[in-house]
């Protein structure tokens, strides 16, 4: 029985010194001595991508929260602004042309942004919508036809080059990956696929 008791109060000694020992080493977390570098910015995009092997342009950024120069949090959204015909159904169909857009949660992480040249790399994942539509009419005369919804995840990389300390300059590349879109005619294989972009960056890095 004693030695029993004397083995049960050393494995409680044991189980009390390991949490002391974890103490004493230093957690790596977001927020360096509970100090949170909060800033933010807003990064306006031009987006040159291909639809059905046809030069598509898309409009749009993306902004955010950013956490100690590194981490940013935020939502982005793009849109078709270029005429694409859509295919017809039937010979005698009128001229359509293609009207998409998305948007999305953006999270993204800069590497050694304070470095006169340097990455970004993240991603966008949402939702958008395509159809078919007249171009060039009116707002109340405008008539979509096939609207369907779709999932897009894009993940991006940009090589930025900082001009101020409030001011960066971005090129880079993504990959679009659709999937749901029921519109005759405009498969989720035709609206994904890669871009090259131009982004300006403005805010407080």
């Amino acid at each position: 029985m004693k030695k029993t008791g004397k083995r049960l109060l050393l494995a409680l000694a044991v189980l009390c010194t390991v949490p002391a020992l974890a103490q004493d080493q230093k957690i790596e977390s977001l927020a360096r001595g509970g100090k949170v570098r909060v800033g933010g910015f807003g990064a306006p995009a031009i987006k040159f991508t291909t639809f059905d092997d046809k030069m598509g342009v898309l409009l749009g950024g993306y902004a955010g929260v950013m956490l100690n120069s590194k981490l940013m949090l935020g939502a982005g959204a793009y849109a078709l602004v270029n005429n694409i015909e859509a295919p017809r159904t039937h010979a005698a169909d009128p001229t359509l042309y293609w009207n998409m857009w998305y948007t999305g949660f953006v999270p993204e992480y800069t590497i050694k942004g304070n470095k006169l040249i340097h990455i970004a790399a993240g991603a966008l994942i949402g939702g958008g919508g395509v159809m078919k539509s007249e171009r060039y009419k009116e707002w109340d005369d405008h008539e979509s036809l096939d609207y369907s919804s779709f999932f897009v995840g894009e993940p991006h990389i940009n090589l930025e080059l900082n001009i101020t300390s409030y001011l960066r300059l971005g090129i880079g590349g993504s990959y679009r990956f659709v999937k749901g879109s029921n519109t005759a005619g405009i498969t989720d294989e035709k609206l994904s696929g890669p871009s090259a972009h131009f982004t300006i960056k403005a805010g407080r890095f």
